[in-house]
């Protein structure tokens, strides 16, 4: 691929924008669906709020000024950008040289997303043979933080014994991986808790609000407002921006086997994640998570896998298009699962339909 040193116009930088939004896409249609099965949670306001602060934040955010915080935090802000427009070689080591840190961070932050999906005890199971004795393991407190603290124990112990071996150039990055992925966790824990907390206190509201309505039927007493609504889809909102940012890391990084030019970048990204986001807005409104149910497993199978393939890059090398592959290839398995579903219950229906007409018949 070439490496986008050439000038900024012309079709050659318009074929790199392309690359890097189709790269953007198909890593990030996973996100998609699982931001759909938070979204649909949220009225129409902060839907458009998701499409319009969010993009911000999504392109701006982590495509544009992400990459330039990473270089900032060694030398400095106006360094950085200096760098980023006038060395393009230098800040892009600078910035794979924190990669194993932005990896466990997020490598941590999704792999808490997959567990807590797979432990819990659904009703709608996609591989029975797993998720039965999966839910039954997630009986146990606590089970997904020791095992994720496990993982990330093993993550962080793994690359400094290679970083050893190969003349400790990068020893002390066995306990930054290590406090980057305590740091991923936590994050987790508190968004998602205060996310879950004031969703659980909405539900309560919408019941007490219920209530108030049927006895303001039956006496004619104004019902008080409820205000919790607020709280409960700014903190989900809260969720969903660091879940895309968690999900972006691996197309940033790898943005730059294709261009170090960070404009370009950003452009390419970004015109990938506005994509993206209008696609988890068409899912919510064309209800298409309830109608082919087994999708959001097949998104969240795709976040334990990006989730792993993040912590084995802080060692190895895994080209992006092995990473893009695997969440489509997970996700067309739950599509094509959810029709065989569909059209079985479909099927299902016809004959009982048909039993009971020919009952009536011979009656």
């Amino acid at each position: 691929m070439t490496n986008g040193r050439g000038s900024r116009g012309g079709w050659t930088a318009f074929g790199i924008v392309a690359i890097l939004s189709v790269m953007e896409i198909s890593l990030s249609f996973d996100n998609a669906v699982v931001n759909a099965g938070i979204l649909k949670k949220m009225n129409a306001f902060w839907q458009k709020i998701f499409l319009t602060v969010g993009i911000l934040i999504a392109v701006f955010g982590m495509r544009l000024v992400f990459p330039v915080v990473i270089v900032a935090i060694s030398l400095g802000p106006i360094e950085a950008v200096d760098l980023a427009l006038t060395d393009k070689d230098r800040y892009q080591e600078l910035v794979t040289d924190a990669h194993p840190s932005i990896a466990a961070f997020g490598g941590m932050f999704l792999l808490m997303i997959f567990l807590d999906f797979v432990f819990e005890d659904r009703g709608i199971k996609w591989l029975a043979w797993l998720e039965r004795p999966l839910a039954k393991l997630g009986r146990v407190d606590m089970l997904s933080v020791c095992i994720a603290l496990v993982v990330l124990l093993v993550s962080a112990t793994t690359f400094g014994a290679h970083a050893h071996q190969h003349g400790g150039a990068h020893a002390d990055k066995a306990e930054t991986v290590l406090l980057a992925g305590i740091a991923g966790l936590i994050t987790y824990m508190i968004v998602g808790g205060l996310s879950g907390y004031f969703e659980d206190k909405l539900e309560e509201e919408e019941e007490r609000e219920h209530e108030e309505e049927e006895e303001a039927a039956r006496t004619g007493k104004p019902k008080s407002a409820v205000r919790l609504a607020g709280k409960a889809a700014f903190f989900m909102f809260l969720y969903l921006e660091v879940l895309d940012a968690s999900f972006s890391f691996d197309g940033v990084i790898g943005a730059f086997a294709i261009t170090n030019d960070i404009v370009l970048m950003a452009l390419g990204l970004g015109i990938g994640a506005m994509y993206v986001r209008s696609l988890t807005v068409y899912l919510v409104r064309q209800g298409t998570l309830d109608d082919y149910v087994y999708l959001e497993h097949g998104a969240h199978y795709a976040i334990g896998a990006l989730a792993v393939i993040l912590l084995v890059t802080i060692q190895y090398e895994i080209h992006e298009i092995i990473t893009g592959l695997v969440g489509v290839a997970l996700i067309g398995w739950s599509f094509f699962s959810s029709v065989r579903r569909n059209r079985a219950l479909a099927a299902a229906e016809r004959e009982s339909k048909e039993n009971e007409t020919e009952a009536v018949l011979t009656s």
